[in-house]
């Protein structure tokens, strides 16, 4: 049997998101697998060689040149670019959430996507923890029944990122809370519900905290530029109605008055789950008539592996094997990018929007 070599990879935006990505890989044994760097600042490029002993790129064709794969890490108006340019030349691509920062631009990525030789995975790490698998194989196997119902909450007491960041200037994220954190609630629902057609929505999203020019808060992710630099969302409500007649409600937000929460609350007719997703807690609800009727709850454990480093696993033995992985694929993540989008226009409109062909 022919030997598997660890294929070259190029990072394609170096910031903090960038660096995460890369000590992770180191963390599950691939110490050489990233030779590349590629980032419009200089300091940055000079900062990754060091980190990582990596060739770094002012140019795209010339890292593409150098590398069989890229992981593409930057803002989010700039997925298009680089990701239609690397499956142009023929690598195999991993980009970050969301798909892009607009719907016309993520329709571009997957146009591109479905005539490229190599394949395109979309960062939904969520979906690799361990009590999502666990959920899904329930699913999977009868244990729940038919799904009918999500309640999908990803609510910050405070946490807005940086204001004055690219991640709070909807020029460069194309949103804010509900594009950054709500589309990993509604890609994991959609998941959970094995991606149903969705057929109408509606939402009202708000900016009540970080548009403050006093914003009180504990500790931020980045520096604070005050609120000057803050022209997104900083929360959402939405409701989601499919095909099938599932359905899901969706709680988001970066700041409000209350508990931080990554809680699902699942409904099927056969059995109901919660999962927190801070801490992997998973609880399975049924209603049984052993002996007598009786409500059935079981406390589900899990070793608590790290999504992340799951994920990056999977599409580097797919970028080495040349299959590909067959999960967070760039049609999945449209179809979620088409829900922010209208979750975004039916806030702006007051009106709910159909998404039926």
């Amino acid at each position: 049997m022919e030997e598997q070599h660890e294929p070259a990879l190029g990072v394609i935006g170096l910031g903090n998101i960038a660096r995460l990505h890369c000590d992770r890989l180191q963390k599950a044994g691939y110490d050489n697998v990233v030779t590349a760097g590629l980032d419009v600042d200089p300091d940055a490029r000079g900062r990754f060689a060091a980190q990582y002993d990596a060739t770094v790129y002012e140019r795209q064709a010339d890292l593409y040149a150098d590398v069989d794969a890229v992981l593409v890490t930057t803002p989010n108006k700039f997925h298009e670019e680089y990701v239609v340019g690397a499956l142009e030349a023929g690598l195999d691509v991993f980009v970050e959430k969301p798909l892009a920062h607009t719907v016309e631009s993520a329709e571009g990525i997957a146009e591109a996507a479905r005539e490229a030789e190599g394949f395109c995975m979309v960062g939904f790490h969520n979906r690799f923890r361990d009590p999502v698998q666990v959920l899904v194989s329930y699913r999977d196997d009868g244990t729940m029944g038919e799904l009918d119902h999500i309640e999908a909450n990803y609510l910050r007491r405070r946490g807005v990122p940086g204001r004055g960041s690219w991640f709070t200037r909807r020029a460069l994220a194309g949103g804010g809370a509900l594009i950054d954190i709500g589309v990993h609630a509604i890609d994991l629902s959609l998941y959970l519900l094995d991606f149903p057609e969705v057929v109408e929505v509606s939402g009202q999203t708000r900016a009540t905290f970080g548009t403050r020019a006093e914003y009180a808060y504990v500790n931020m992710w980045g520096e604070d530029h005050g609120s000057s630099g803050f022209d997104v969302d900083d929360s959402a409500s939405a409701f989601i109605r499919c095909a099938d007649g599932s359905t899901i409600a969706l709680e988001v937000a970066w700041a409000s008055n209350r508990p931080d929460s990554q809680e699902y609350v699942v409904r099927g007719s056969g059995a109901g789950a919660r999962l927190e997703l801070s801490d992997d807690e998973m609880e399975l609800y049924e209603t049984v008539s052993t002996g007598v009727d009786h409500h059935r709850t079981s406390q589900i454990e899990t070793a608590g592996e790290d999504a992340h480093g799951i994920e990056l696993e999977k599409f580097v033995e797919s970028v080495a094997t040349g299959e590909p992985p067959g999960t967070n694929t760039v049609e999945q993540a449209l179809a979620v990018q088409r829900v922010l989008d209208a979750i975004y226009r039916s806030s702006e409109e007051g009106r709910a929007i159909s998404l039926a062909e």
